[in-house]
């Protein structure tokens, strides 16, 4: 016999009952937090791998509460089909909690136990909220914390983000590199404190910033075996209580197969409970790069400035009008927008530096804000390289004969000179370029100073780019 459908159903915690709308597979404890917590209009939805983590935990706790005779095979089974529902991506309308949130992420821990739950008694032929036949905190979460649970769901999903993250950052360098080949020929003047400096070409600089990009790729090698390290089994405050002895192991062995990641218990459950340095770690790594990103937008902005009264020396592929005002003029939007989103991933970190140090004794109740910040970081970052790259960098065209006038030009040319001439004298001519306007190839020859030979050698893209061999004096 089907069994009646009803509209609402009546749900008790606490601090009393509530009516709860039976669309939804969330409970109580997830209505409260959604009455309480509208801040930032992030919600728990937008970030569908966190979601995933947290079933991946849960999964693995059932697994080994299962395996210690604790929780009963049809109740397992329950529970393991409502987290696979949630590895495929369904139900993410039923995570609506803002991300940032009081309670250290428990309103975001029930959420996940009350839709599991729910899922996994429709599974069982029950209705939601027939608690009697499975319960979100006696099953769903049993031998479990939400402040084990939370922490290690927030590793897991940053260890998948930093997977796009990586894609994002390798795709970047290798358009910075192959952007290097083609221009590797185009010789300029290269700038120090905005001043004219020494010759170098076009190429040159391009491949400097995937350098600068490419050192960045190697310490993101060393960042997933800290974020594996995980409290999972420490419960409240890491000594483990209510949780059977062998759950800890069971249940990060069920996760690092479930995960598909070499999980670890950490060395000190205490101390990995309340500490979030590792996230800081990590934070701090992503305002690394964000800094290079945005130097090299800078960098950009500029040698694009003009097109008559700037720099001048590389066309940047046009993207949209510049101004509502000033026809024919087009701006550099897109590293500005680059310039924006690192200056916001900076601005994470603080908030992620701040947050860790308000913890107090054996937990950091700002884990919520952590997490929320510290993904949007890996997002926008990760979304802002792909935009750099593909509207920007692959674009990207040099004006060679800009550039060659800026070189032949400029007073800096003056420093090839400075071996042959000494530093007196080419120190005379340059204050004598600078004042009469000549250029100083037109001083030298103006006053016999070096032969042609000897002057085309010094002036030569391959003495002006390495070192020489020796000086043709």
């Amino acid at each position: 016999m089907a069994m009646t459908q009803v509209s609402a159903r009546l749900e008790t915690d606490l601090l009393g009952s509530k009516t709860v709308d039976n669309q939804y597979y969330y409970g109580i404890q997830t209505l409260r937090a959604v009455e309480n917590f509208d801040l930032t209009q992030n919600k728990l939805n937008q970030y569908p791998y966190f979601i995933q983590s947290l079933a991946m935990v849960k999964m693995a706790a059932a697994e080994a509460n299962y395996q210690l005779k604790l929780l009963a095979e049809d109740k397992y089974q329950a529970i393991v089909y409502a987290c696979q529902q949630l590895l495929e991506g369904k139900f993410l309308e039923q995570f609506p909690l803002d991300m940032l949130q009081g309670g250290a992420g428990t309103s975001t821990n029930m959420n996940a136990n009350e839709v599991i739950c729910n899922i996994a008694l429709e599974y069982m032929g029950h209705q939601k909220g027939q608690y009697q036949y499975l319960h979100p905190n006696n099953d769903v979460n049993m031998s479990q914390s939400t402040n084990d649970v939370y922490p290690t769901a927030i590793r897991l999903a940053a260890l998948h983000a930093l997977q796009d993250y990586r894609v994002q950052l390798s795709n970047l360098i290798e358009g910075l590199n192959a952007k290097a080949l083609t221009l590797h020929d185009v010789l300029k003047m290269g700038r120090t404190q905005l001043q004219d400096a020494v010759p170098m070409t076009l190429g040159q600089e391009f491949h400097a910033f995937a350098a600068i990009l490419q050192q960045d790729l190697k310490l993101l090698d060393g960042l997933p075996a800290i974020l594996l390290q995980v409290n999972l089994g420490g419960t409240a405050i890491g000594t483990g209580i209510n949780a059977p002895a062998h759950y800890q192991e069971l249940a990060i062995a069920a996760l690092s197969r479930i995960s598909q990641n070499s999980i670890q218990s950490s060395t000190d459950l205490i101390a990995a409970t309340s500490d979030m340095g590792d996230f800081v770690l990590l934070s701090g790594y992503l305002k690394r790069t964000a800094t290079k990103l945005s130097k090299i937008a800078n960098d950009l902005r500029l040698l694009s400035s003009g097109p008559r009264a700037g720099l001048n020396e590389i066309y940047l592929e046009p993207r949209q009008p510049g101004s509502s005002i000033m026809p024919g003029k087009v701006n550099p939007v897109i590293p500005e927008a680059m310039n924006m989103a690192a200056f916001q991933v900076i601005a994470n970190d603080l908030t992620i530096t701040l947050a860790a140090d308000a913890g107090q004794f054996q937990l950091n109740a700002m884990e919520p804000l952590i997490a929320f910040k510290l993904f949007e970081s890996l997002d926008l970052l990760s979304r802002a390289m792909q935009m750099f790259n593909q509207l920007c960098i692959q674009g990207i065209e040099a004006n060679v004969a800009q550039c060659r006038y800026n070189v032949e030009h400029s007073i800096g040319i003056i420093t090839a000179l400075n071996p042959y001439l000494g530093y007196e004298t080419t120190t005379r001519l340059a204050q004598q370029a600078h004042r009469t306007g000549k250029s100083v190839l037109a001083l030298v020859r103006e006053e016999g100073l070096l032969s042609e030979e000897v002057l085309n050698h010094a002036l030569s893209a391959e003495h002006m780019l390495q070192p020489p061999l020796e000086l043709a004096i």
